[in-house]
């Protein structure tokens, strides 16, 4: 089983989530959101797809699964420090990040990450208001 399978397994096993796949020009590509509640589709906490290292601005030939994900900008800027995580592809770079799914990633840490993900994206809970 490759990255992209096992983190499908995990979404599905972990929130009861399966991939979407939204867009037939890009059928590599795939995003997992909350549940939906109300009526409303969930928040995305992951997109993943496959793409060109040159795009990502790597200096290598060919092309990988990659993996994005919500991360605090204060984490952010310490994980891209380690091979294999980039500033987010085409999302806001801050906020997100771009993981290879090529192995320079351990599963162990794509889950922290992916758990991570989810909790930043998970819907506000409304405030009870109190009368004073």
């Amino acid at each position: 089983m490759n990255q992209r399978q096992e983190i499908f397994a995990y979404a599905l096993t972990q929130y009861g989530v399966s991939a979407e796949y939204l867009w037939a020009n890009l059928p590599d590509y795939a995003v997992l959101r909350h549940p939906s509640s109300g009526g409303k589709k969930g928040k995305w906490f992951a997109l993943i797809g496959h793409i060109e290292y040159h795009k990502l601005g790597v200096a290598r030939l060919g092309s990988s699964d990659f993996l994005n994900i919500k991360c605090r900008p204060d984490m952010a800027m310490i994980l891209q420090q380690q091979q294999g995580i980039l500033p987010a592809y085409h999302m806001n770079k801050q906020h997100w990040l771009t993981i290879l799914l090529d192995g320079s990633v351990a599963f162990d840490e794509l889950v922290l990450l992916i758990d991570g993900s989810y909790d930043l994206t998970k819907p506000k809970k409304l405030l009870r208001k109190t009368k004073i």
